[in-house]
């Protein structure tokens, strides 16, 4: 099952992933909420619209704008409606 590790935690866990340009997008609903922060940040892509992010937040660690998702994405990306995807010191591991 694909985990969303960051510092020895698991953040998400989830058997229900969508793979899109190499990155797993997890539910939303398997996101640890205490690790989370809100992020201003914004970025667009062409085809899958606004992304918006999250920072995470742990034992005195942070990672910034870790964790984005699509709140609003566009038709050609409905796969990732409601799902979440990690980068920069995240590893997603099966």
């Amino acid at each position: 099952m694909p985990k969303a590790v960051w510092k020895d935690i698991v953040i998400a866990e989830s058997e229900d992933t969508v793979v899109v340009e190499g990155n797993h997008y997890f539910p939303r609903a398997s996101l640890r909420e205490d690790v989370l922060r809100d992020s201003d940040t914004h970025t667009t892509c062409p085809w899958k619209g606004r992304a918006s992010y999250y920072a995470l937040e742990h034992a005195g660690e942070r990672s910034e704008d870790a964790v984005w998702f699509y709140p609003d994405p566009k038709d050609a990306a409905a796969m990732v409606r409601g799902r979440v995807a990690f980068w920069k010191d995240i590893e997603v591991v099966d």
